[in-house]
C-alpha cells in the first residue's frame, strides 16, 4: 500500500518525466528515482528517443545502491527489446527489491507484461500511484496505443465575440506577444503540427518552435492538407528545419516532383467533400508514430476535424477586443438539428497570458 513517501517519490518521478518533454517521440516521456532506506540514490529521465530510458538513467546512478533499493518509475517499466534493451531487465539485474509506477504502459507489447516479469524476478511491485497525474504526461502516446489515434489539440486565437480573423482574412495579431509566445511551448511537445493550404496561402507560416535551445526540441512534422497540391515551393515552412508532410487528394506529377524537390514529402490519398478526408490525416499520422498533434489551422479544417469527432482538447486564447459579425468563426460546421447536437467540451483550467486569457477544454 503506497504512503506518503511513496508518493512523494513518484512526483519526483513524474516532474523528472516532463523534462523529456519535446525530445521523446514516438515513446513516452518517463522519470525514475530509485531511494534505499529513505534516501535518493539515483535519479533519471528519458531523454530522447533512441537512448537509454529512465531506469537505466537511474540505476547508473544508484550504482551498487540499486541493490535492495525501491524504484519508482512514472511508467510501467518496458520489457521488450526496442531500440534499447527491456528496463525490466536492468532493474532486475540491479537487484531492485520493489518498483513503484505510476500508470500502466498501454502499448499492446507491455500492458501489463512489465509488471509481471518484475513479480516473476521476485521483485515487489505496485502501480497505479498518482495515477491521474502519471498519465498526464503522455496523453499522446497513450491515446495512440489505447485508442488507435494521437492526442488532437487545436490551437485557436479569438476576439471577445469568437472570431479569427476579419473577413478577409487577416489575423495578425489578434493576441498579445505574450500568447504568441505561450504558443511555442504548445508546439514544442507536439509530435506535428497540421494546418491547411488556405492558412499557407494567407500568411505563409514557418510553424517552426521558437525561443527554445538548439538541439532541445525535436522538430514537429509540419502537415499541409493541401487536396490540390497548391503549396508553392518557395513557402517558408520547405526553408526551414524539419520534416514537412503534404497530404493531397489529386495528384499531379510535375507539382509533386517540385514539391519534393524543395524538401517536401507528399502523399496522395482519400478526400472527402472535395478535401483531405479526416481519416487520411489520422493514418498518415499514425504512419509517423505521432503522438499529440497540433492544429493551427482556419475554421474549415477546425470544423471538419470536430464534425469527425477527432478533437481531443482546444486550447483558446482570448483576446479583450471585439471583431464583429462579418469576422470568421473558429468552425465551419453543418447546420446542427438540435442543441444536443452540439460538440461538448469541459473547461480544464484558465489563466491569463500577458493581456490575454487562455483557456483549455477537453473533451
Amino acid at each position: 500500500m503506497a504512503d506518503a513517501a511513496d508518493r512523494r517519490h513518484m512526483a519526483r518521478a513524474i516532474a523528472l518525466a516532463w523534462r523529456g518533454l519535446g525530445t521523446t517521440d514516438p515513446n513516452p516521456r518517463v522519470g525514475c528515482v530509485v531511494v534505499r532506506d529513505g534516501e535518493v540514490v539515483g535519479e533519471g529521465w528519458h531523454e530522447r528517443a533512441g537512448e537509454p530510458h529512465a531506469e537505466v538513467h537511474a540505476l547508473r546512478a544508484a550504482g551498487d545502491r540499486a541493490r535492495g533499493a525501491t524504484a519508482y518509475v512514472s511508467l510501467e517499466p518496458c520489457c521488450h527489446q526496442g531500440r534499447t534493451p527491456p528496463c525490466t531487465g536492468a532493474l532486475v539485474a540491479a537487484g531492485v527489491a520493489r518498483v513503484v509506477y505510476g500508470c500502466g504502459d498501454p502499448n499492446p507489447r507491455v500492458a501489463g507484461g512489465g509488471a509481471a516479469q518484475l513479480v516473476a524476478a521476485g521483485i515487489v511491485v505496485e502501480g497505479g500511484v498518482l495515477e491521474a497525474e502519471a498519465r498526464a504526461v503522455n496523453p499522446g502516446f497513450i491515446a495512440r496505443m489505447a485508442r488507435g489515434r494521437p492526442w488532437l489539440r487545436v490551437k485557436t486565437a479569438v476576439s471577445l465575440d469568437g472570431r479569427t480573423a476579419l473577413a478577409d482574412g487577416r489575423s495578425r495579431w489578434i493576441t498579445g506577444p505574450d500568447a504568441r509566445r505561450d504558443v511555442q511551448r504548445l508546439r514544442a511537445r507536439s509530435s506535428a503540427i497540421v494546418t491547411g493550404i488556405g492558412t499557407i496561402l494567407a500568411d505563409d507560416p514557418e510553424l517552426t518552435v521558437r525561443d527554445e535551445p538548439a538541439g532541445a526540441v525535436r522538430p514537429p512534422v509540419r502537415i499541409v492538407l493541401d487536396s490540390s497540391l497548391r503549396l508553392p515551393p518557395g513557402a517558408r515552412l520547405l526553408s526551414t528545419p524539419g520534416p514537412v508532410v503534404v497530404l493531397a487528394t489529386h495528384d499531379d506529377a510535375g507539382r509533386r516532383r517540385a514539391l519534393a524537390a524543395a524538401g517536401a514529402d507528399v502523399r496522395v490519398g482519400a478526400g472527402e467533400g472535395g478535401r483531405v478526408a479526416p481519416g487520411a490525416l489520422v493514418e498518415a499520422l499514425l504512419q509517423l508514430e505521432c503522438n499529440e498533434v497540433l492544429v493551427e489551422a482556419g475554421p474549415v479544417v477546425n470544423g471538419a476535424l470536430l464534425a469527425a469527432g477527432l478533437v481531443d482538447e482546444l486550447v483558446v486564447y482570448q483576446a479583450a477586443h471585439v471583431l464583429g459579425d462579418t469576422a470568421r468563426a473558429v468552425f465551419v460546421l453543418p447546420p446542427l438539428a438540435s442543441m444536443d447536437d452540439r460538440p461538448a467540451f469541459r473547461l480544464a483550467d484558465v489563466r491569463r497570458v500577458g493581456d490575454d486569457l487562455r483557456l483549455t477544454y477537453l473533451k
